[in-house]
């Protein structure tokens, strides 16, 4: 009854011009497993159901069937404001997300006040072997870890990670290109010393290159480091 509740919400939400662009973005996931929500309409929504008895019971439910109800699971959670819960839904519900864009779209809020404790679970998630808990993991650390928590240990622990799976490469790419713009000095070794596979290698380049947060000095060093 709760799923078809949600889900009767959702495709009341539909716009099918909207579900056929942003399918071809997330090659993961089946066209027809896309309801076609605009991302302000699912927020809104999670906020009308946030803990109700309704959003209670629908988090019990997974896996669920579509991309949709995922999202809203992972705004849900965002929502949580007690540090431990949340970690523990996420615990749960990493291990059943299948795309990049469900991954990156959640940052619970209470991380911020808790990040000793956010730090321990990053540890554990960055050693999982599912894509997506490794994605968010160093997600995280881009998010929380980069400016006045900054630790020069952080970004080892990112350039250690081997994985021939393109969607941590590309948020090892992510979390370096991000670094470079927030603590260049600290960073730009792990380029210079060829720490990062070659390919994570040249697309930090690149993503660090379309940054106006980089100097066009900077640019011009990094576009010599390529390999």
């Amino acid at each position: 009854m709760t799923e078809k509740i949600i889900r009767d919400r959702l495709f009341e939400m539909q716009d099918a011009e909207y579900r056929d662009f942003h399918s071809r973005l997330m090659p993961t996931v089946k066209k027809e497993l896309i309801i076609g929500v605009r991302t302000p309409d699912l927020r809104k929504f999670a906020n009308e159901i946030s803990g109700s008895p309704l959003a209670d019971e629908f988090m019990k439910i997974l896996p669920h069937k579509y991309y949709e109800e995922n999202n809203l699971h992972a705004f849900l959670i965002e929502k949580i404001n007690d540090f431990n819960l949340c970690a523990a839904e996420l615990d749960r519900f990493l291990p059943f997300v299948d795309n990049w864009a469900t991954c990156d779209m959640m940052r619970p809020k209470v991380f911020k006040k808790h990040l000793p404790e956010l730090l321990e679970k990053i540890k554990t998630g960055i050693e999982s072997e599912n894509t997506y808990t490794v994605r968010f993991a160093i997600e995280m650390l881009m998010c929380y870890y980069l400016d006045e928590a900054f630790d020069i240990s952080y970004p080892a622990a990112v350039a250690q990670i081997r994985s021939d799976e393109y969607y941590i490469k590309m948020m090892q790419a992510w979390y370096f290109a991000t670094a470079l713009a927030k603590q260049y000095d600290s960073v730009i070794p792990y380029l210079e010393q060829n720490r990062l596979d070659a390919d994570t290698h040249n697309k930090t380049i690149r993503k660090a290159i379309e940054s106006y947060r980089i100097t066009e000095e900077q640019k011009k060093y990094l576009r010599r480091l390529k390999r």
